[in-house]
């Protein structure tokens, strides 16, 4: 009988070299992302001859990213010059109800083109390169070019509808009936809508920018939870809003510990009793183990000036701040949940 053949591993040249091709898939991917070339394949196969004249594109060049995608698993070519998608193709639709096409616009957006070349400043510095590029903080940038601005709203918001499920899967939160929960930096309002919609007893509050929080009053309405959630308006750096508990996606990371411990002490302040934290955050992982929140702590490295945090940097957090960390659950996807609660 014989022995199967074994796949050699790849040497460590090519090992280098697929590393250092990442942003050719990026742009690609994003490319397919703008045309909605898989709205196109939503209801089965077609021939990149179909897919150009319905997307206005090159018939050979279309082929040739989408050859290129293929390999990396987001089409399948199921005959010479015609395509159909996969299960990670499916996602890059716009009316599939887990898409990642708004991350996508995000991630491959221009914005970060002028990012990523300038990563030396960082690591020679310690300082943002947004500043350098665009003499801009990163949200004041977001808020002053509206069309990018509202790309990373989007990519905010699916990365919430992609993640709630999951937070609601992994923590309870009907301790809070009767109570009012505040989502600081809520953005449009996905997470604490959902929360709200299964616990019908909490009352919510959603508390971001001016120019933000605006935006989650039509999911208010379209949830059905207007009745028992409210919009405010502010700056977290200066204080919060009165709560029983608090909650943040994402948005401790985008800060230094200093910056960080202010948002953390106005919780304090505003909190009411013995109040809470629930922050919903990716948690690093020591060693060479892969983890996706490595990678992330670039981006915070490059853009807002914050960083992704150990179990043990999040506990000194709060301490620091006035809360006792007293566990965290990990869930069905990147991210974990943090609960913290107030010292008295």
């Amino acid at each position: 009988m014989s022995t199967p053949s074994r796949v050699p591993a790849p040497q460590p040249s090519q090992v280098l070299m697929q590393l250092s091709i990442g942003f050719m898939m990026t742009a690609a991917l994003h490319a397919a992302a703008e045309l909605r070339i898989a709205d196109l394949l939503k209801d089965g196969a077609k021939s990149t001859r179909e897919l150009a004249a319905a997307s206005g594109t090159h018939e050979d060049s279309l082929y040739r990213v989408m050859r290129a995608l293929a390999s990396a698993g987001v089409f399948n070519e199921t005959s010479p010059r015609v395509f159909e998608l996969t299960d990670a193709g499916e996602l890059l639709r716009t009316d599939h109800e887990e898409s990642c096409r708004d991350m996508v616009l995000w991630m491959g957006n221009k914005f970060h083109y002028d990012m990523y070349p300038e990563m030396q400043h960082a690591m020679k510095t310690g300082e943002t390169v947004v500043e350098k590029v665009y003499s801009e903080s990163c949200f004041g940038y977001l808020e002053k070019d509206k069309e990018v601005g509202e790309i990373f709203n989007r990519a905010m918001t699916m990365f919430s509808k992609m993640l709630g499920p999951a937070v609601l899967e992994a923590y309870d939160f009907s301790y809070l009936n009767g109570k009012t929960l505040v989502d600081i930096g809520g953005g449009h309002g996905v997470l604490l809508t959902s929360i709200l919609k299964k616990y019908p007893d909490i009352r919510g509050l959603i508390f971001d920018l001016e120019h933000v929080h605006t935006g989650a009053q039509a999911r208010i309405n379209e949830t059905g939870v207007a009745g028992r959630c409210e919009t405010h308006g502010g700056d977290f750096f200066k204080s919060v809003p009165p709560g029983d508990a608090y909650i943040m996606k994402h948005i401790i990371h985008d800060w230094s510990d200093a910056k960080a411990l202010t948002i953390l002490k106005n919780c304090h302040a505003a909190g009411r009793g013995k109040s809470k934290v629930i922050l919903v955050e990716a948690v690093l992982t020591p060693g060479n183990e892969p983890n996706f929140a490595k990678w992330l702590d670039l981006e915070m490295l490059l853009i807002p000036g914050g960083r992704e945090r150990t179990e043990a940097e999040f506990a000194r957090l709060f301490e620091q701040a006035g809360f006792n960390l007293m566990r965290v659950l990990p869930t069905k996807s990147p991210v974990c949940v943090l609960e913290a609660e107030k010292r008295s």
